[in-house]
């Protein structure tokens, strides 16, 4: 049997997921051990050779082939690790140690792009719309991140940033932004902002599954502005995605995507702000949830 082999490496824990090659959707294998960041790079690469050889006794079957889902970014020029919340990867050749390490070629690539191949091969893009030649997968969580996928293959940019929305310029209200910039997309509709923007209009702290809850009640009249900035800054970030790259299928992720508004009232509102103002654009749901990541990482060599 062929197989299709994937590490999720987050802060916490590595994952590793096995796909049988013919079929996607059959996994055999997931299992994972503590990431242990806190001992160092050395040791993060030595708990995923040391997850590699177990799972590969489990299944009786070796890798020929590794892809890894990171939260940074491998620099194509430098071909080093940048942009990493694991901050004792930034600055390394992962890719290549880890290709020595285990003796196989590897390939490194940022969690929202292996969230977008994943749900554009696999999850929700072909779910409606099998046909699909351009997809856009979304990350609206703690931050905002995106990634392409162009013909069933992913597109990392020449600077290995493509899809990175989240930190185009937005409004001025955003404020400052960890990148250095002011207003950025992330700074108005990831989650943590939103919430902040509730606390600043309210003087209450609450999380968004509750201001949205208040919303849809009609009982609070800030959660209904927070949701407002978010609907209406939904349609014009995304606006420019639609224009620049007119996808087939917009698929979104990250908790802020379960506010089901956003596939109605913030696609009407794209409308507004889109060349063409009755976009064919599908804007769905993820269908692979957590799982997204390492089965995105076992499809980098497609």
């Amino acid at each position: 049997m062929t197989t299709k082999w994937g590490i999720d490496l987050g802060g916490t824990k590595v994952e590793c997921a096995v796909l049988d090659a013919d079929n996607l959707r059959n996994v055999l294998i997931r299992k994972r051990l503590p990431t242990e960041a806190e001992k160092g790079y050395p040791h993060i690469l030595s708990q995923i050779k040391k997850l590699v050889e177990e799972v590969s006794a489990e299944i009786g079957g070796q890798p020929r082939y590794l892809g890894l889902a990171t939260p940074g970014t491998l620099d194509p020029h430098t071909h080093t690790m940048r942009g990493c919340n694991t901050v004792v990867m930034n600055g390394q050749p992962m890719q290549e140690d880890l290709s020595r390490l285990l003796g196989i070629p590897c390939r490194v690539a940022n969690d929202a792009n292996c969230f977008a191949l994943a749900e554009a091969l696999m999850g929700a893009a072909p779910a409606v719309q099998p046909d699909a030649q351009v997809v856009f997968g979304v990350i609206l969580g703690t931050g905002v991140g995106g990634g392409v996928v162009v013909k069933g293959h992913l597109l990392a940019g020449r600077q290995g940033i493509a899809g990175e929305w989240g930190h185009n310029f937005l409004d001025e209200s955003g404020g400052p932004c960890y990148c250095g910039k002011t207003g950025c997309v992330e700074t108005i509709i990831s989650g943590p902002s939103l919430q902040r923007f509730y606390a600043r209009q309210s003087g209450e702290q609450k999380k968004l599954a509750e201001i949205y809850a208040a919303y849809q009640a009609s009982t609070d009249p800030h959660a209904t502005a927070t949701i407002e900035r978010l609907l209406e800054n939904f349609a014009r970030g995304m606006s420019v995605i639609v224009n620049v790259l007119d996808p087939d299928v917009i698929v979104l992720g990250g908790g802020v995507s379960n506010i089901d508004v956003l596939y109605t009232e913030g696609v009407e509102r794209l409308r507004k702000y889109v060349f063409n103002p009755t976009p064919s654009v599908q804007v769905v749901q993820n269908q692979l949830g957590d799982s997204a990541g390492v089965f995105g990482a076992a499809l980098l060599d497609a």
